[in-house]
């Protein structure tokens, strides 16, 4: 015969308490005392028994699921945000789902199904030029969970984001190459009405005009974050009869693209032209040169974007329309030297 699965019951009544503290102490451990708690845990492994979270979260009208929207799956970048995000959920009983949002951008009907079919708890958007289709019901009680953006934004601000301060780290890029002595200091920017692409860009020439530098429109590389766009960059500086000594990469992975073409072609970073990066991703101090780039606390924005979520979750409070903003660094390594005479 079959032995059934082990009850709340069972635990209940090997720890001599009723099922109501063992449901607290489980859920809720701070709710009851320190001796009463070891005493449910004691039983509950005696027992084999497990929460049941599908029942509890039913019982709570809630999936216990995590909706995490995604530009591209392939970007190392995302990796750490990813980690911290999942951190926050599993220590909260949450599961995360990861959809890649590419196709939502010709095809946003199946992104919007998707949302309804899993019945997500919350969204949190990596993406910050999701299509209106997808964001108009969000927050709007049409049956699209709460969202809340990290590291990119929407540029209408209608959500809270958990992102970094993208203009200072494009400052503190200039800043480095113009007090190395580079006076011509060139930039690949990120794709076109992308949010921090407009940061970084204003960030860099703001930058560029207190220091009195002038810049000149054709050391301005189109990109779009990607190892191709840094190539293609590069191919564009090789052409050009005055060159940049400096050029500034609106990401890590641009800037890979751009340094590994110029030594195809013989040219020589730092010696030739400096190079300096965003995002601090894995492989950037293993890289040849390694790379003088821009730290962002990617693990914990994820915690702090997800802890958010959670909070609005459990507790019900309004979630306001804010943003946070962590900092920062510059990581200096050997792409980038000061400039002869």
């Amino acid at each position: 015969m079959e032995s059934r699965a082990p009850r709340i019951t069972d635990v209940a009544r090997l720890a001599g308490v009723s099922t109501a503290t063992v449901s607290r102490a489980l859920s809720k451990p701070e709710t009851v005392a320190e001796s009463t708690r070891l005493m449910v845990l004691a039983a509950a492994e005696q027992t084999g028994y497990r929460v049941n979270l599908s029942a509890r979260n039913l019982r709570r009208q809630r999936t216990g699921a995590i909706v995490v929207l995604m530009p591209n799956l392939g970007n190392p970048f995302f990796s750490e945000i990813l980690a911290g995000i999942e951190t926050a959920l599993s220590n909260a009983d949450f599961n995360m789902l990861v959809v890649d949002t590419r196709q939502a951008h010709t095809k946003p009907q199946l992104v919007w199904e998707y949302l309804h079919a899993t019945r997500a708890d919350g969204i949190i958007a990596l993406d910050g030029s999701l299509p209106d289709e997808v964001l108009s019901a969000a927050n709007s009680g049409a049956g699209v969970p709460p969202v809340i953006f990290a590291c990119e934004w929407t540029p209408k601000g209608r959500f809270p984001s958990v992102r970094v301060n993208n203009a200072r780290g494009a400052e503190l890029a200039i800043s480095h190459l113009a007090g190395l002595g580079h006076r011509k200091i060139g930039m690949i920017a990120g794709p076109r009405h992308n949010v921090l692409t407009g940061a970084r860009t204003g960030g860099a020439m703001a930058r560029l005009a207190a220091l009195g530098l002038q810049f000149d429109p054709s050391h301005l590389f189109p990109g779009d974050f990607s190892l191709d766009a840094g190539a293609q960059a590069a191919l564009a500086w090789l052409k050009l009869t005055d060159r940049p000594s400096g050029v500034f990469c609106q990401s890590d992975q641009m800037a890979f693209g751009f340094v590994s073409e110029l030594v195809r072609h013989g040219v020589s970073v730092p010696d030739d032209v400096s190079v300096v990066g965003f995002d601090d991703i894995d492989i950037a101090d293993r890289f040849i040169p390694a790379l003088t780039t821009l730290r962002q606390p990617r693990t914990r924005l994820g915690v702090l974007a997800a802890e958010l979520l959670i909070g609005h979750i459990q507790s019900n409070f309004s979630l306001a329309i804010e943003t946070t903003v962590l900092e920062v660094e510059l990581i200096v390594r050997d792409s980038t030297r000061a400039i002869d005479g």
